[in-house]
């Protein structure tokens, strides 16, 4: 499954979630604060260049060197890597501390 399917899906269960909660809450802007959450949540996850964040955070602010692959090859080689997600403990730590606190704040203004 690629990132197109990925994205393609995720987008679906979004729907499905804001569905959901604007016929729960029968309020508009709950669902509008649903889909905020979700579209940033999916960009979050989905959008960013894993392999240039796949590389030690202490190289974060150095430059990647440049492959000398062509980016069709490039692609390919991705496709089938989409999920071989390293988890460097900074990063997990991140990515839980900001979903974390994300899913919390909505969590307290859905469910008010």
């Amino acid at each position: 499954m690629g990132r197109d399917e990925l994205l393609r899906r995720s987008l679906v269960a979004l729907a499905a979630a804001v569905a959901l909660t604007g016929l729960a809450t029968a309020s508009l802007r709950k669902a509008a604060a649903t889909y905020g959450f979700g579209i940033l949540a999916i960009a979050g996850v989905l959008l960013p260049d894993w392999e240039f964040f796949d590389r030690d955070y202490s190289q974060w602010l150095t430059p990647m060197p440049a492959s000398r692959r062509t980016a069709a090859a490039a692609a390919a080689e991705r496709e089938h890597d989409v999920w071989k997600f390293k988890p460097y403990p900074l990063r997990v730590a991140m990515l839980t501390t900001i979903y974390g606190f994300g899913l919390y704040k909505w969590w307290m203004y859905v469910s008010s």
